[in-house]
């Protein structure tokens, strides 16, 4: 499989690994056909996206998906970050193989899991937007996640986990 310098940039270099401590919102979104999970978590300030950070089990893809979206996110309002939508995210890695564009759903979904999570709390529930594609939310780990993928085996049992 082919992927853009930037799919593999993001891959071998992502931004924003982690969690923020005392996030404003979380999304946690999983696949439930390839066993991707991903999480993000975010800070807000003056409605802007102040900073964000991810931890994602899953391929290469699904890794940098989550590394760009953060990026893509950082300074944007939420209503402006709600509207980062996967082709945007595919472009901007350069192109996802056919069979990686899923990740880029579940990239922008977590976000705005995350960007709902907030607004829900915040007491704005008219705010929340539906996600791209059906996913499962989640409240499970992502350590806990399992995927069958012959991409995930590198030596390693259970894949690769950005975090």
């Amino acid at each position: 499989m082919n992927y853009s310098d930037i799919v593999m940039d993001h891959f071998m270099n992502p931004r924003n690994v982690g969690e923020l401590e005392n996030p404003d919102g979380i999304g946690q979104i999983g696949n439930v056909n390839c066993g991707d999970i991903m999480r993000m978590t975010i800070q807000v300030k003056d409605n802007r996206i102040a900073d964000v950070k991810f931890k994602t089990f899953g391929c290469g893809a699904a890794i940098a998906v989550s590394s760009m979206v953060t990026e893509m996110a950082k300074g944007k309002t939420l209503e402006e970050a709600v509207r980062i939508n996967q082709d945007e995210v595919a472009r901007a890695l350069g192109g996802l193989p056919e069979k990686k564009l899923h990740c880029s759903n579940l990239g922008t979904d977590a976000l705005k899991a995350a960007v709902n999570d907030y607004w829900r709390k915040n007491g704005h529930p008219e705010k929340v937007v539906p996600l791209e594609d059906e996913h499962l939310e989640q409240e499970a780990e992502p350590q806990h996640a399992c995927c069958h993928s012959p991409e995930r085996g590198n030596g390693q049992s259970e894949g690769r986990m950005a975090s």
